[in-house]
C-alpha cells in the first residue's frame, strides 16, 4: 500500500503533438500542415524534411518562421470496481509550438540553420488524476472492510501537470553534384526540459470503529490509521505491564480483582478488555485470570507490533504529497541527405542517427520519493530512416509521399519494468512508422490549395500501454493553402485533424481485485501558420 501509493505521481513522458514517432514529432512547419507529405520538399522547410534539396532553391537569403496550435484531448476509461469515476480526461495545449529556418544558397552550396521542437512541445494537465491516482485511494474502503472495520467511501484532491519539450538546434550544408543528385550532411543538437508539478492532498474515509470514536462521518485517513497505529502502540505493551504482576504472585486474580486490590485501575481494565477483543471475541475477558490474560497477549504481541506498523505506514501513505521536479539533458544527432532530382518528380532521403541521452533530475519538492535530485532517467532519441517523392502531374498539380520509419526498437525511453529501466525491445515489438499522401493545386498564379493525409503506426507491446504513458496509432486529414505574396514572401495557412485509434490494455486480477480493462483515446487539432521570406 504504501508503495503503490507513492507511484502515483511518476509521471516520465512526452507531451507529444500528433505526428511523428513516440518521441519525435515530425510536424515541423505550416506547410507540413496544409500538406505532410514534405519529404521530397524543395521549399524552405527542406531543411528539417529534405535538407540534401535546398540546393534546388534560388540563389540568395531564406527565411521561414512558423507556429502551430495545438490542442489534445485524452481519454482514459477504465473498468477497475470501486472507483468513483470510470473516465478520466486530461488536456493537452501547446498555443506555442515554432520552427525556424534559415538557408543561404549559392551556386553549388546551401548552409542551413533551423530550430524547432524536436520532441514534445506542450503540457498536459489531468484536474481530476488518473486511474492509477484513484485506484490506489479507492482500494482503502476494501482493505479496511476485509479487516473488520466497516468503510463505503473514499474522497481526495489531487491535480497533475507535465510539461515537456525538447528543442532542436540543426546546422548542415548541401551540395549539388550534378543536374540529379546533391547530398547533405548536419548536426543536431537536442536540449531536453520536463517538468512535473502536482499533489495528492486531503484523503479522506469513513470507517465505522467506535471503540476509537470512528462512527462511519468522513474523516483524514492519516487521523484515522495514526489512531490505529497508537491502540496496536499500545496493545503490544500490555503483556509487558502485566508481567510484574504475575512474576509477583498476582497471576490468578480476575481483572476486577486486580482493580479491588489496587494492582490495576480502572482505566487498565477497561483498555485490557476492550483489546482483549481483538484477540477473541468469543471470550470474556473477565472471566479471566491476570495470568491467562497476560499470555494470550504475549502470543498476539508480535501481531500488534507488525499492526503498528502497518498502520504507521498507511498514516504516512495517505499523507499530502507534493512533487516539483525538472529534468534536463541534451544530445547530438548527425544528419546526412540525398535528394534526386528529375524532370517532373523529385526524391528525398535522410538518415539521423540515435542519440543516447540522460536527463538528471533537478528536485525542488519530492514527497514522493521517485525523483531523487541529481539522479539519471534514459531518454533516448531513436535513429529515423524518411523517404519521400513529389511528383509534377501537370503544371498546377502535384502528387507527394513520404514515410517515416523510427528504430524504437534499438533506444531506451525510460520504461521500467519491476523497477528497473529496460530496453524498448523488451517493451516495444515493431518500430513505429508514419505514411503521407499529399495533393497541390494551383488555383492561380499566387494562390494554391492542397490536401493530405497521415497514417501512423505504433508497434509497442500491451505491457508499454498504461494511463500515463501510451502510444497511439493514427490517423490525421491535414488541408490548407500557401499564398505568394510576390516573389519574395509566401503565406502558408494549414489545419490538421488527427484520429487515434482507441487501444486497450487488460490487466490481471488479484486475490482482492478482479481484472479490469483500460481504454486509451485522443484527439487532435492543429491550426498552424508559416511566414517564408527570400532575399
Amino acid at each position: 500500500m504504501k508503495r503503490s501509493l507513492l507511484v502515483i505521481l511518476l509521471i516520465a513522458v512526452v507531451i507529444p503533438a500528433m505526428a511523428g514517432g513516440i518521441v519525435h514529432n515530425s510536424n515541423q512547419s505550416a506547410s507540413f500542415i496544409r500538406m505532410p507529405a514534405r519529404d521530397a520538399s524543395l521549399g524552405l522547410d527542406a531543411v528539417y524534411y529534405n535538407p540534401a534539396g535546398l540546393v534546388w532553391l534560388n540563389d540568395g537569403f531564406h527565411l521561414s518562421l512558423n507556429n502551430q496550435y495545438v490542442t489534445q484531448t485524452r481519454t482514459i476509461g477504465t473498468t477497475y470496481p470501486g472507483l468513483n469515476r470510470s473516465e478520466f480526461t486530461g488536456e493537452v495545449v501547446a498555443p506555442f509550438f515554432p520552427s525556424f529556418y534559415a538557408v543561404y544558397k549559392k551556386d553549388r552550396l546551401a548552409f542551413s540553420l533551423g530550430f524547432n521542437p524536436i520532441g514534445g512541445g506542450g503540457s498536459a494537465k489531468f484536474a481530476d488524476g488518473l486511474p492509477s491516482f484513484e485506484m490506489q485511494v479507492a482500494g482503502l474502503p476494501a482493505l479496511l472492510s476485509a479487516s473488520g472495520i466497516p468503510t463505503s467511501s473514499y474522497s481526495f484532491d489531487t491535480e497533475f501537470e507535465g510539461k515537456s519539450v525538447f528543442y532542436g538546434i540543426q546546422g548542415g550544408v548541401s551540395y549539388k553534384i550534378n543536374d540529379i543528385v546533391s547530398v547533405s550532411a548536419g548536426l543536431r543538437y537536442v536540449m531536453m526540459n520536463n517538468h512535473y508539478q502536482g499533489y495528492l492532498k486531503n484523503i479522506q474515509i469513513n470507517p465505522a470503529f467506535p471503540i476509537l470514536g470512528f462512527t462511519g462521518s468522513m474523516v483524514p485517513a492519516p487521523d484515522f490509521f495514526n489512531a490505529m497505529a497508537g491502540m496496536f502502540q499500545g496493545l503490544a505493551g500490555i503483556a509487558g505491564s502485566l508481567e510484574p504482576l504475575v512474576a509477583g504472585g498476582g497471576g490468578s486474580l480476575t481483572l476486577a480483582q486486580a482493580q479491588q486490590a489496587g494492582y490495576l485501575s480502572s482505566e487498565d481494565v477497561a483498555s485490557i478488555a476492550g483489546g482483549f477483543a481483538l484477540i477473541n471475541p468469543t471470550i470474556d475477558p473477565m472471566t479471566l485470570s491476570v495470568e491467562q490474560i497476560q499470555g494470550a497477549y504475549a502470543v498476539a504481541t508480535p501481531v500488534f507490533v507488525a499492526q503498528q506498523q502497518a498502520m504507521a505506514g498507511y498514516a504516512g501513505a495517505t499523507a499530502d504529497k507534493e512533487v516539483d521536479a525538472t529534468q534536463k539533458g541534451s544530445g547530438i544527432v548527425p544528419m546526412i541527405g540525398v535528394n534526386l532530382n528529375f524532370e517532373r518528380f523529385n526524391i528525398g532521403l535522410k538518415y539521423e542517427h540515435m542519440v543516447s541521452v540522460k536527463l538528471k533530475n533537478d528536485t525542488q519538492v519530492d514527497d514522493v520519493g521517485l525523483y531523487p535530485d541529481g539522479d539519471e532517467v534514459p531518454s533516448d532519441m531513436p535513429a529515423v530512416l524518411s523517404a519521400g517523392i513529389g511528383f509534377d502531374a501537370t503544371s498546377k498539380f502535384k502528387v507527394s509521399a513520404g514515410v517515416h520509419y523510427y528504430f524504437d526498437k534499438s533506444a531506451e525511453y525510460g520504461k521500467m519494468l519491476n523497477n528497473e529501466f529496460v530496453k524498448n525491445d523488451q517493451v516495444i515489438d515493431k518500430n513505429f512508422w508514419e505514411f503521407a499522401l499529399g495533393l497541390e493545386y494551383g488555383i492561380t498564379d499566387n494562390l494554391m490549395v492542397s490536401a493530405g493525409y497521415l497514417r501512423t503506426q505504433t508497434g509497442v507491446m500491451d505491457i508499454y500501454q498504461t494511463d500515463l504513458n501510451h502510444s497511439l496509432s493514427t490517423n490525421s486529414i491535414a488541408a490548407g493553402l500557401r499564398y505568394a505574396v510576390n516573389e519574395k514572401i509566401g503565406i502558408n495557412l494549414g489545419a490538421m485533424n488527427t484520429f487515434y485509434l482507441e487501444d486497450k490494455r487488460t490487466f490481471p486480477g488479484t486475490t482482492q481485485v478482479p481484472s479490469y480493462t483500460e481504454t486509451y483515446n485522443r484527439k487532435a487539432f492543429t491550426v498552424a501558420l508559416g511566414v517564408d521570406l527570400s532575399f
